[in-house]
């Protein structure tokens, strides 16, 4: 190979945010499975906390992690073979975020097609019905617990089809900042950015107050049965990914303002956007399964 067609490869120094990422993640997982327990149950304890501590460490991580890719990217140290390798790790990325859903959509599958049908008396499953569960009605959503506690099932209309709305124009606000971008528009990337924020913030203050309706008003919890779990570990998960996703879009908005991206170095930005499809699409499904079917 010539001198002239050599490429080298850009190698980063040793790096502690994997660890610390790793940790942060690790907190999340305990701290999250200790609080939806704990909540369930009714009692308190350090679950919450754990979870929070947990989030807090991956914003330090976050924080530390793009500064240092920042100064590599402006410094002019990436090629075009790394900025390859980190499209691939993005798409790796967001193939197990897919799987991630995906297991939380085959549970509530498994809950509506298969436990609840069998627990009515589906098939030959008659006397297992009347041992288990005496009088019980297989429907969906299923509002009744096996302690008798009932509650509400959340509609598809109000709240949450303006949040399907919000998602979907910023989406298409997403699509014209990246256009922007590649069209050396700066001030129609700066604005449709923007945008795409205040859209984001929007349906994360919607989702609080549609959490806050449903627990004083409508009684539907975690304690809520499998409808009450599925419900809130969907729609819980995913406003993590869009708080996620709007945290991404801001570090994206400061790097506009200060200069930062063009048409031949935007790996960053095109991620971000990336993710915020992703978790638009995600919240289509969703709408869909969890809200109107």
């Amino acid at each position: 190979m010539s001198e002239q067609s050599y490429e080298k490869y850009y190698v980063p120094a040793s790096s502690p945010w994997p660890f610390v990422g790793a940790v942060a993640l690790f907190l999340i997982a305990v701290g999250a499975g200790n609080f939806v327990v704990e909540a369930t149950k009714g009692k308190d304890g350090y679950g919450g906390w754990i979870l929070l501590t947990g989030i807090l460490v991956l914003l330090i991580m976050l924080i530390g992690w793009f500064r240092d890719q920042i100064e590599e990217s402006m410094t002019g140290m990436h090629s075009a073979q790394l900025g390859r390798s980190y499209r691939q790790g993005m798409s790796w990325f967001i193939f197990s975020e897919v799987m991630f859903f995906g297991a939380f959509f085959g549970a509530l599958f498994y809950a509506r097609m298969i436990a609840v049908p069998w627990l009515g008396g589906a098939g030959n499953n008659a006397m297992t019905n009347e041992v288990l569960w005496p009088g019980f009605e297989a429907i969906w959503p299923l509002v009744q617990t096996p302690g008798g506690t009932t509650t509400e099932a959340m509609g598809w209309y109000g709240l949450p089809l303006i949040n399907t709305v919000i998602l979907m124009i910023s989406s298409v606000t997403a699509h014209f900042a990246h256009v922007g971008l590649e069209e050396g528009k700066r001030k129609q990337l700066t604005l449709m950015l923007g945008v795409t924020i205040l859209l984001g913030v929007c349906f994360l203050i919607l989702q609080v107050e549609e959490y806050v309706h449903a627990y004083r008003e409508m009684g539907l919890m975690l304690t809520s049965g499998i409808y009450g779990n599925t419900f809130f570990m969907l729609t819980g998960f995913h406003g993590l990914h869009v708080t996620l996703g709007t945290l991404l879009l801001i570090i994206m908005f400061f790097r506009v303002i200060k200069g930062h991206f063009s048409k031949d170095n935007q790996f960053a930005f095109q991620a971000a956007s990336w993710y915020w499809h992703f978790v638009d699409v995600v919240w289509v499904m969703l709408f869909i399964f969890v809200y109107i079917l």
